[in-house]
């Protein structure tokens, strides 16, 4: 029995640390004596913070695991109730349709993502320069694109640099699956290249991240919640993006003065220069693919082109649902360059749906704090105040929300509040778009802080490129910090005096 028991306990969470696996068993069992002595309400703020643990933890172990599990208790403790959940994941099937459709299109534009940031890098030698492009095309892209799928196009840049240089330097032609660690293969020149080459990308990464959430403010397409407060404040694109600029533009130019200011001092980890090596590895490299490119392979880069200018297209002037125009792009390019096989194109969804799964178990705790009303006391007591500090007091409860939970459903009931303060004649049109306006810059602009309010943070922490930069939850947080200062306080300050 003894070895039976042992077994179990070694297969739980694969190979994850011994502490790890106490800490999730004990998170486990400590929930329902919580729930019996002090009641759902402390239940509930306790599995927030279990699951946000996980979450700090995803390098040791992906949080779809522990997380689901929190997840399942949550149901059974009656936390929360299956119908609840089903309504949170259909009300956010739109973000669902757009991981599993939009980031596998991206997949199938590696090649031209490649070739441009790949010419934006060899082009562009000044490091400052290099990082304020990435966060300024970061903020354009997702001004048009959802933040995700921006983040999907800087994961695959990234992962794309290093796989040159570990196949140059390794010598290593194998299928990626049955690669060796790159510093299995290295002299220790190359180790000290390779970890300056990690700091490089994960700097451009972590620019670029944070300009998708620059972007992403602006535009009714740039973040899930704000189309849902487009929608219940009868705003079109254009519209949306004049009474947003007001905040979104001094935030942006506050947000790139940041990106020079840490690429010019080097704080925060940031100002890590391409080792020389390694920009010739990738220059040779460049050039060496490029002459060995026929009409085939320009023929495929130019289709991609075409297939990028519709998606920008199509987002832009919303012909459909994100998701579905993410679908046509695959279609469109599978079969534009002949790529019939099955497995070919399963490939593209090995990326995305693992975290598709964890994004509905995080729904599952979104579902709890609806159910057991967590949130309803901050609200009610900024609804309570007066008028004239309430976008205030809304830009600060919603980004001190966003930040440890998902700002869709914060947007979510914060915007619901307000539009039946409206419809009841307890705040006048004038006042309801600001308060607009506030929630909506409030869940996008303070959620840099932590990958819990930001899911393209979270995405790029669980995405392939994360391990390889070594970028883990915590790293991610402190090189987010200066940025999360910033447009915190300029949101702020923007709101207070300018809206």
């Amino acid at each position: 029995m003894r070895p039976l028991l042992q077994a179990y306990y070694s297969n739980f969470l694969g190979n994850s640390p011994s502490w790890y696996k106490q800490a999730i068993l004990c998170f486990l069992l400590v929930n329902p004596i919580v729930l019996m002595i002090f009641g759902p309400v402390a239940a509930g703020w306790l599995l927030i913070f279990e699951f946000i643990f996980t979450l700090s933890m995803a390098l040791k172990c992906y949080p779809l695991l522990p997380g689901g599990l929190l997840a399942i208790e949550s149901v059974l403790l009656h936390l929360t109730e299956p119908s609840s959940l089903y309504h949170e994941v259909s009300s956010n099937l739109p973000v669902i349709l757009l991981l599993m459709f939009m980031v596998a299109g991206i997949y199938f534009m590696k090649g031209m993502l490649l070739y441009v940031f790949t010419k934006l890098l060899l082009n562009v030698r000044n490091k400052t320069a290099l990082s304020l492009l990435f966060a300024l095309m970061g903020a354009v892209l997702s001004a048009f694109l959802d933040a995700l799928t921006v983040t999907a196009v800087l994961i695959s840049a990234a992962v794309g640099f290093y796989s040159i240089y570990h196949r140059v330097v390794s010598g290593s032609h194998k299928d990626a699956d049955h690669d060796h660690s790159v510093d299995d293969h290295l002299h220790e020149n190359h180790r000290i290249e390779l970890d300056k080459f990690r700091a490089f990308l994960r700097n451009l990464l972590m620019h670029g991240a944070v300009g998708t959430a620059l972007g992403g403010v602006c535009t009714l397409v740039g973040e899930p919640q704000n189309l849902l407060i487009g929608e219940k404040m009868g705003w079109h694109f254009v519209e949306f993006f004049v009474h947003m600029a007001p905040v979104s533009m001094p935030v942006l130019a506050c947000g790139l003065l940041t990106t020079i200011l840490l690429e010019r001092t080097g704080w925060f980890g940031y100002g890590a220069q391409i080792p020389e090596p390694v920009f010739n590895i990738l220059k040779d490299f460049d050039r060496e693919a490029q002459s060995q490119w026929g009409s085939k392979e320009r023929a495929e880069l130019y289709t991609q082109f075409a297939v990028a200018i519709f998606l920008i297209l199509a987002l832009a002037l919303h012909l459909a649902e994100v998701g579905i125009i993410g679908l046509t792009v695959i279609v469109l390019l599978t079969s534009m360059n002949g790529i019939t096989e099955e497995h070919r194109i399963g490939r593209a969804f090995e990326e995305a749906l693992p975290f598709t799964a964890l994004l509905v178990v995080f729904f599952t705790i979104v579902s709890v704090i609806h159910d057991q009303h967590l949130f309803t006391p901050v609200i009610e007591w900024v609804l309570h105040m007066d008028l004239r500090n309430q976008p205030a007091m809304f830009f600060v409860a919603n980004g001190l929300l966003s930040a440890i939970s998902d700002n869709v459903f914060v947007a979510t009931v914060y915007i619901n509040e307000v539009t039946d303060a409206f419809r009841s004649g307890r705040i006048s049109r004038e006042h309801f778009e600001s308060l607009a306006i506030a929630i909506n810059t409030g869940t996008n602009l303070p959620s840099v802080a932590t990958p819990n309010g930001q899911a393209a943070f979270l995405f790029l922490l669980t995405s392939a490129a994360a391990p390889l930069v070594r970028l883990s939850y915590m790293r991610m947080v402190y090189m987010a910090l200066p940025y999360t200062i910033v447009l915190s306080v300029s949101g702020l300050l923007a709101v207070l005096f300018l809206v």
